[in-house]
């Protein structure tokens, strides 16, 4: 059965999802730490400012829903979360790394295009190309008759087709041309430059993490 995720809790489990395996060592993640990953300037769209209640009652809703753990220090009185929504033994959704990646980002940055979710991807998995992208978009869109992502119509201005997830409910096709915002920006040149130099990011923060885990290595 398909989801209906609030625009929160999409946050919330996209944010759960990516730092687990971005920064598996503070994962489990603190409310402190996943309200600062739900509020990011970067790499969320929109941008949002949750306060810490709003995020602790938006993990409730979905441990009761069975899509978050919350786990407790009885000590502290503090809590921890991880997520449930996929890739745990009672989940509904089991993703390989690339599925788990084209998730993770639509729910953390809405519709994009092939090119958008390859160059993004970078930390969570590498595509070889844009075919690449669009084989595991295929699949969601495909997924066991119950289709997790939909293809959106082209934007007047854009060269390729949006993708977008369904977690949140069906959406309206034939709308979201009027709905979308102006995208001539997004196809100018410098939209272009932003494309590239978040792949250029990708790629140095994946150089990055491969020399932590190698200095790593070395000191054991």
């Amino acid at each position: 059965m398909l989801l209906k995720l609030t625009a929160n809790e999409a946050r919330v489990i996209g944010c759960l999802m990516e730092k687990s395996v971005v920064t598996p060592d503070q994962y489990p993640m603190t409310l402190n730490a996943l309200t600062n990953a739900c509020n990011q300037k970067s790499s969320r769209d929109p941008v949002m400012s949750l306060d810490q209640g709003t995020v602790q009652a938006t993990a409730h809703d979905l441990r009761d829903k069975h899509l978050v753990r919350v786990e407790e220090n009885f000590k502290t009185g503090k809590e921890k979360y991880r997520q449930r929504f996929c890739n745990t033994q009672l989940a509904d959704y089991q993703f390989d790394s690339a599925q788990f990646a084209i998730v993770c980002l639509l729910l953390l940055r809405g519709p994009q295009t092939p090119g958008e979710l390859r160059a993004r991807s970078g930390r969570l998995h590498a595509f070889a190309d844009n075919a690449a992208v669009e084989v595991v978009l295929t699949a969601l869109v495909e997924w066991h008759g119950n289709p997790l992502v939909v293809k959106l119509p082209r934007t007047p201005g854009r060269r390729d087709a949006e993708y977008m997830h369904l977690f949140s409910g069906p959406v309206d096709i034939a709308a979201r041309p009027a709905a979308a915002k102006a995208t001539t920006d997004r196809g100018n040149p410098k939209a272009a430059s932003t494309t590239e130099l978040e792949q250029r990011v990708s790629r140095l923060e994946a150089e990055v993490a491969a020399l932590k885990q190698r200095f790593s290595g070395s000191e054991q």
